[in-house]
This record gives C-alpha cells, structure tokens and sequence, in this order.
C-alpha cells in the first residue's frame, strides 16, 4: 500500500475513532491526541499527524451527538449545540438534528481549511498584534455571551455567570504562586477543572433530573426522515457562513480555540436571525447550525498561528508542535522555506478527513437516535457511571469523582429551579484567563488608569471596545424583549 493512501486510512481511522471519543464525556479530542504521541513516535511524521488530525476533526463533531440526545455536551465545543439539540430531541427529531449537525460540521471545516490556506499569513499577523489588553476585551466579549444563554431570566444567568467566575479562582495564582480559596486542601490547588464541574452538571445533573422525572413519556424519534430538506440547508447556508468566519477568526487566536468559537456564534446567530420558525433555545436548527459551523471552522483556524507562528492556536495543535519537535520539524515564520511540503500535507489532511466526517457522520444515526429511547431507569445510571469514569481519566484524581458528583447534585437543583447551566461553566471557562489578561495588561501599562488610557489610544483595541458596547447593548435589549 502506498504511503500517501496508507495516510488517508489513518484519517479515516482517526475521524471514526474521534466521533466516538468526542461523544463520550470525559474523553476529550486533548487526552486523545496527547495519548497519540506515546503511541507514534516511532512512526513516520505524515502518517502520525494524518492520524491526529483525524481524531481531532472526528473529536471536535462528536461532542454534538451526546449533546442532541441525551443533553450532555461529549466536548465543551458542544455546550452550545445543547440548547436546540436536545430540545429537538425532544420532539422526536434528534435524527435530523444530527444529520444538520454533520452537514453543518463538515461546510464549517471547509470553510476554515480554504480560509487557512488563502489568508493564513494575514490572519496569523492579527492574532500576533494581540496584547493582553485586546485579550481582555475579547474575554469580556465572550462573558456577554451570558445574555444569550441565561434562558428566560437574565438575572438567573448573570448570577450564575458570578457563581462560575468565583468558582474560577480557586487553586494557585497563575502569577504569584499563593493559594486561593483552597482551605489547606493540597487537592484544591489544581483548581477546579471546568471539564469535570461540566460533566457533573451536564451528566449526572441531566442523570438525576430524568431518573426523579421518570414517568414523563419517553419521545419516539423519527428516523424515517433524517434528511433534512434541501430547503432547510440552503436557508442556513448564510447563517454558516457568518458562524464559519466566526469560527476562523476565534481559532486563530492563540488559546481561544472552538469552545469559545461556538459560544460567540452561537450568540451572534441569537441576535442575527430574523423570525426563526421556533425562538433559540427551544429546538431551533439555527441554533446547530452556528456552534456546529464555528467549532469545526476553528481546526483550519487554529493551524494558522501554529504553522506560521509557532504558537498553539488550541491545546490540540500545542500537542501537535510536541509531536512535530519530536521529529525535529520546528513550526514558525519559516516553516513555509525549512517545509514547503507540511503546510500542503496538513491542509490535504484536513480536506479528507472532512471527507470521512460526511461519510461517517451520517452513517450510524439510527442507532445513535435510539438512545434516547432506552428506558430511563436503565440509561440514565449507565450515563452517571460514564460520566464519573469520565471524570476520573481526566486527571486519575478520586478528588475529580467528588467534585462530579457534587456539581451534579447542584446541577439537578439548578435545573429543578430554572437556573441555566451554561453560564456558570462560560463563567468558570473564561474567568481565569480573563483575570490573568487583566492583571498583565495592567503590569505592562503601569496602572488601572494607563491600561485604559492604552486602550483607548490603541486602533485595534478601540475597534474591540466598539464591538463589545454594540454586545452589551443588543443584550441589554434582549433581556428587556423576555422581560
């Protein structure tokens, strides 16, 4: 078997093996790949990238399948797609939901593979004029976003948002070293890893509520029709498109990565679309159309600054310069002069594994959708025992099963008194960067008072201030439309 088609088995291979990691909680595109490298070093450089990127491209989509059927994101990528996915599922059409999550998935990729390999050199210089002052901002952008995930009461959201950026400061100071809130408990050190609070209240919140509400009838899906009308996708194909470019842009951000992506499409989608058939929240295909578009345009994103800067658009592609400094290939400015042939190789190996993301994304969706036709008293158990093993593999700390089990129980109580989850994890996602972005952009300008007066004497950083008052504006005024 040639080398070139031996690659693309790999892809293959990866993407199938990704869809199915990325939809069990727990088991993240980042373990995958980091466990990769142990197990190809030995191998020739293209064939162990082709794998990787395989599991990465198949990973990122995964998440979105639990997320549709049973309301637990496989990956914080999908924490989004579960305010439509899993009330679709709830209708009985989760089949559907999944075949435009895979479309959807697939046009994003595209979309950032050929912006990648047009405007790679021109995005990558944005991303490097990036200060921490301009990463604040972006960070308070996306702490907006609590506007557009706090359900029917803002205030639910914004107290749940305070809840998750408190919750973010626990564990060792990023730059003094002190412990802070962690009660001379070395365990508490670490911090507390928004994987496992999202597994817990995701998991074994969703677990409880369903099994204490059991005797609500079980939806029978609809997997005669799991083909969305032509219709259908040609209506989201702007929506994609604008989802898509958010997704580049945010990717190609040193650190932002899809999580962040999908969140910010997820919420320009909710303030864009005009008069959708159902409201964003309650089982709209808008509402997949734009994480699942975003999360999967910020792979092609996150490449750029890797290739051309040398720095780690997301945690995967940081593994990936691991595995690159393994076979000595060092990625930056010169990687297009010292090898010509890894930018190409890398984009063909985004194209397929594309490719096998069509083809494997829409097979095995009948099984997928009856899932949620098992009785509860069966499922719902075997769910909580995935989501503590889960847990634990994160970090193999029996202290990750405690804090499972206990922001699940926060989580069912949060849920039994419409408290919306989502922003409490945005909360615990963004606050530490956002704290650590504040307090370097004000040691580099001296004071409070010199960041803001860099702020507003910096062009690109005025543009962001802009951006982030036409947010808060267009929230405010949504809070006071469900008010």
């Amino acid at each position: 078997m040639s080398t070139m088609l031996m690659q693309i088995v790999y892809v293959g291979i990866g993407v199938f093996a990704g869809i199915y990691i990325g939809a069990i909680p727990g088991l993240s595109v980042t373990m995958a790949a980091s466990l990769l490298i142990s197990m190809t070093y030995s191998w020739d450089v293209n064939s162990a990238l082709a794998l990787m990127m395989g599991v990465w491209v198949g990973g990122v989509y995964g998440g979105s399948r639990a997320a549709i059927l049973l309301n637990i994101p496989g990956a914080p990528a999908a924490v989004a797609t579960t305010f439509d996915g899993y009330p679709l599922a709830k209708k009985g059409e989760a089949g559907k939901a999944i075949a435009v999550s895979t479309i959807m998935s697939v046009f994003g990729g595209m979309f950032g593979l050929i912006i990648m390999v047009i405007a790679a050199p021109y995005i990558s210089k944005v991303a490097l004029s990036f200060s921490p002052k301009d990463y604040l901002l972006l960070l308070l952008m996306g702490l907006m976003l609590v506007g557009s995930l706090g359900g029917k009461s803002a205030i639910k959201g914004i107290f749940a948002a305070a809840v998750g950026l408190m919750l973010g400061v626990v564990g060792t100071d990023a730059i003094t070293g002190l412990g802070r809130f962690t009660f001379g408990v070395s365990d508490m050190r670490t911090g507390l890893s928004y994987i496992t609070v999202m597994i817990g209240m995701f998991g074994i919140g969703e677990a409880l509520f369903q099994l204490l509400h059991r005797d609500r009838p079980i939806v029978k899906q609809n997997v005669s029709e799991m083909r969305p009308p032509k219709s259908i996708l040609l209506k989201m194909i702007p929506l994609s498109l604008r989802s898509s470019l958010i997704g580049t842009v945010v990717g190609a951000l040193p650190g932002a990565g899809g999580d962040l992506a999908a969140l910010m499409a997820y919420d320009a989608a909710k303030r864009t679309v005009k008069n959708p058939e159902v409201p964003l929240g309650e089982g709209a295909y808008e509402g997949i159309v734009a994480p699942e578009s975003a999360n999967n345009a910020a792979v092609g994103g996150a490449l750029i600054p890797m290739l051309t800067l040398g720095i780690p658009g997301d945690s995967v592609t940081a593994i990936m310069i691991g595995a690159l400094s393994i076979h000595n290939i060092r990625v930056g400015p010169m990687i297009m002069s010292t090898q010509p042939k890894l930018f190409s190789t890398l984009a063909i190996m985004l194209l397929v594994g594309n490719v096998f993301l069509l083809i494997f994304g829409l097979t095995g969706i009948r099984i997928f959708s009856k899932l949620v036709e098992i009785p509860r008293e069966i499922l719902m158990p075997l769910i909580m025992v995935i989501s503590i093993i889960g847990s634990y593999s994160i970090g193999g700390n029996v202290i990750d099963i405690v804090w499972t089990v206990v922001f699940g129980i926060i989580g069912y109580f949060m849920k039994c008194y419409d408290y919306p989850v989502g922003p409490l994890v945005l909360g615990l996602i963004l606050g530490p960067n956002l704290e650590l972005n504040l307090r370097r952009a004000v040691m580099s300008a001296g004071s409070v008072g010199g960041m803001i007066v860099d702020i507003f004497t910096s062009p690109f950083s005025l543009v962001l201030v802009v951006l982030l008052g036409l947010i808060i504006f267009s929230q405010v005024r949504m809070s006071r439309k469900r008010s």
